[in-house]
C-alpha cells in the first residue's frame, strides 16, 4: 500500500494549564486525497494544522510527513521540512507587497536553492496554468481578492510539495472569489495534490474536498469520506 502523507498517532497539545488544544489524535491521509478539517472557533482545528506544518510541537504523540518524523525535527529542521514538503495558502494571502508577483511566487525555491532562472521558469509556468500570467510583473496590492489568493496558491506550489495545506482559503474573499478559489483547489486535487483545508465553511469542505474530519474540544470526532468516493474505492 501507497505510504501515508500524513500519520498522527494519538497526538496530543496542551497550552500552558488549560484544557488540551488536541487530544489523542490520530488521522491519516493518503496521497491524493483531500480532506477538509471542520470544527467551530477554539476547536483545535488550527493546533492541528500547525503541528503537521511543523510550526508546534506535540507534548505527546508521533507526527509523520511525507517520511519524515516531524515532532521530532529542531527549529532549523522543521524549516527545510516546510520549504521541502508543504505548501501553505492563508486567509490573509501572506504575500509581500513591496515585491512583485513573480518574486512572491519564485521566493520559496530561491529559499531552498534553486537557481533564480530555474525558479523563474517554474514561476511563469504556474502563473500561467493558474491564469493569472499578465500579472506577472504586477504588486499584490492591484490584484482582487481572488488573484492575490492565486498568486499564494502558486507560491505554495512552487517547490512541488507532496502536501498543501490551506487555512481558512476563502475567509477573507467575496462569494464569487470564494468560488473560484474553491475551483482552483478542486482542480489541483483531480491532478493528484494532496490537500488539507482547515475551515468553518461546510459549503467550501463540500466543493473542494472528499473527505470530511471534525473536530470538536480538541477531540477528532468524526471522519467521513463521500459516498461518491467511497464508491469509487469499490470498484
Amino acid at each position: 500500500m501507497t505510504r501515508p502523507v500524513i500519520e498522527l498517532r494519538e497526538v496530543s497539545r496542551r497550552y500552558d494549564d488549560a484544557l488540551p488544544a488536541l487530544q489523542e489524535a490520530s488521522l491519516i491521509v493518503r496521497p491524493g486525497e483531500a480532506v477538509a478539517v471542520l470544527g467551530p472557533s477554539g476547536s483545535g482545528k488550527s493546533t492541528l494544522l500547525n503541528l503537521i506544518a511543523g510550526l508546534d510541537r506535540p507534548d505527546a504523540g508521533s507526527i509523520t510527513v511525507d517520511g519524515v518524523r516531524v515532532d521530532r525535527l529542531g527549529e532549523a529542521g522543521a524549516a527545510r521540512y516546510r520549504r521541502s514538503k508543504i505548501g501553505m495558502v492563508f486567509q490573509f494571502f501572506n504575500l509581500l507587497d513591496d515585491l512583485t508577483v513573480t518574486d512572491n511566487v519564485i521566493l520559496p525555491a530561491r529559499l531552498a536553492g534553486m537557481a533564480r532562472g530555474d525558479a523563474a521558469r517554474r514561476a511563469a509556468q504556474l502563473l500561467e496554468t493558474l491564469g493569472i500570467d499578465r500579472h506577472a510583473h504586477a504588486h499584490p496590492g492591484r490584484l482582487s481578492g481572488g488573484e492575490r489568493q492565486r498568486v499564494a496558491v502558486a507560491r505554495a506550489l512552487m517547490n512541488r510539495p507532496p502536501l498543501l495545506l490551506a487555512d481558512e482559503p476563502t475567509g477573507a474573499l467575496d462569494t464569487a472569489a470564494g468560488q473560484d478559489v474553491s475551483r482552483l483547489l478542486a482542480e489541483l486535487n483531480a491532478e493528484g495534490q494532496t490537500i488539507v483545508v482547515v475551515t468553518h465553511d461546510l459549503a467550501l469542505a463540500r466543493s473542494c474536498t472528499n473527505r470530511t474530519v471534525r473536530i470538536a474540544d480538541g477531540r477528532i470526532t468524526e471522519d467521513l469520506v463521500s459516498p461518491a468516493v467511497a464508491s469509487e474505492a469499490v470498484r
